[in-house]
C-alpha cells in the first residue's frame, strides 16, 4: 500500500518547496490579502496529506477502523488499496501521525488560553488606568482615550472588542490620520486577523522544524500588517496612512540609523509611499483558482486507487 507514503512525500514535497517558492516571487508585497490565501491554501495541503495518511494507515493496520472508512465503498473499492500487503509500519504510521494531530490540537488550544489570558490581563489594566467614574455603568464603547506619554495605540479583540489609543497619540496624529490608524485597526478586527496569528504561531511552536510552518507564522505576522495598512490607505490615502505609522512609532527608534531588530515599520512606510503596481485582475483571479485547487491535491491523490477500480 502505497498511497499513505505518496501523501506524506507530497506534504514534505509542499512543506520544503512552497516557502522557497513565494519567498522568490514579487507579488505577495503587491497583494497581501492573494498572499495570506495562498499560505493558508499550502497549510491546508500539508494538513491534509497527513490527516488523509493517518486514515488510510489506520485502515490499513485495524479492521475497526477500515470498516467505518470504506462502509460505503465497493468490494473492487477496498480491494484497490490492498490493506492486505500492509506490513507493520501502517500501525506506526497512524500512531504517530495522530499524536502529530493531537499536538497540533494541543498547541492551537494553548495558544488560544494564552492569548484570552493576555486579553484578560490587559483588559484588567485597561480598567485600573481608565476606572468608572462614580454611578457610571459598564458599557460598550469601542474606543478608550489613555492617559501616556507615548503613542501608541492598539485593538482589544473579545467579545466586547476595543480601540485603546493614548492622549500622547491623539497629539501626535494630525487631521485624518487618527482615521487611518482607526479603519488600520478595524481592518484587523473584521478579517479576523487574530485567529490566522493564533494558529500559524499553534503550528510554528509545535512543529518548530517544519519549513513551511515557521514561514507561515512570520507571513502571517507581516501580511496582515500589509494587508490592514491597504484597508486604511483606499479610505484615506497612503500618504495619510504613512505619516500616522511614522507618528505613531518614531518615539520607538525604528527609523534610525540602527533600527530595532525585526521591525518591519520603515518597509511598510516605504511601500506605502512608492506603491508597487498591483497585479491585473486576471493574473489575481488566476493565482486565487490556483491556490485553491493546491488542497484538493491530496484529496485526489487518495482517492486514486478507488477511481481506477471504479473507472
Amino acid at each position: 500500500m502505497v498511497v499513505p507514503a505518496v501523501l506524506l512525500l507530497l506534504g514534505a514535497l509542499l512543506s520544503v518547496a512552497a516557502p522557497r517558492l513565494l519567498a522568490r516571487a514579487d507579488w505577495p508585497d503587491r497583494e497581501p490579502v492573494l498572499a495570506l490565501w495562498v499560505w493558508q491554501c499550502v497549510v491546508a495541503a500539508v494538513l491534509l496529506c497527513c490527516a488523509l495518511s493517518m486514515t488510510l494507515s489506520a485502515a490499513a493496520a485495524w479492521q475497526e477502523v477500515r470498516g467505518p472508512v470504506f462502509a460505503t465503498a465497493p468490494r473492487p473499492v477496498v480491494e484497490a488499496y490492498a490493506f492486505g500487503a500492509a506490513g507493520a509500519t501502517a500501525p506506526a504510521a497512524a500512531v504517530a501521525l495522530a499524536c502529530g494531530g493531537l499536538w497540533s490540537a494541543a498547541m492551537l488550544v494553548r495558544e488560544v488560553v494564552r492569548a484570552r489570558a493576555r486579553r484578560r490581563r490587559r483588559r484588567a489594566e485597561l480598567l485600573v488606568r481608565a476606572p468608572l467614574l462614580p454611578g457610571e455603568e459598564p458599557g460598550n464603547d469601542r474606543l478608550v482615550v489613555l492617559e501616556g506619554e507615548r503613542p501608541d495605540a492598539w485593538w482589544l479583540p473579545g467579545p466586547s472588542p476595543r480601540l485603546v489609543i493614548t492622549t500622547a497619540a491623539l497629539r501626535r496624529l494630525k487631521g485624518r490620520q487618527l482615521d487611518a490608524v482607526l479603519a488600520h485597526e478595524q481592518g484587523h478586527a473584521r478579517a479576523r486577523h487574530d485567529w490566522l496569528l493564533h494558529c500559524s504561531s499553534a503550528l510554528a511552536g509545535g512543529f518548530p522544524q517544519v519549513p513551511v510552518f515557521a514561514a507561515f507564522r512570520d507571513e502571517m505576522h507581516r501580511l496582515v500588517e500589509l494587508a490592514a495598512d491597504d484597508m486604511a490607505s483606499r479610505r484615506f490615502g497612503r500618504l495619510t496612512t504613512a505619516l500616522a505609522l511614522v507618528e505613531l512609532n518614531e518615539h520607538r527608534g525604528v527609523f534610525g540609523p540602527c533600527p530595532t531588530p525585526g521591525t518591519q515599520v520603515p518597509e511598510r512606510v516605504h511601500r506605502l509611499l512608492t506603491p508597487p503596481a498591483r497585479l491585473t485582475a486576471a493574473r489575481r483571479l488566476r493565482l486565487t483558482a490556483l491556490a485553491s485547487l493546491v488542497p484538493v491535491v491530496p484529496v485526489l491523490v487518495a482517492f486514486v486507487p478507488g477511481l481506477r477500480a471504479l473507472g
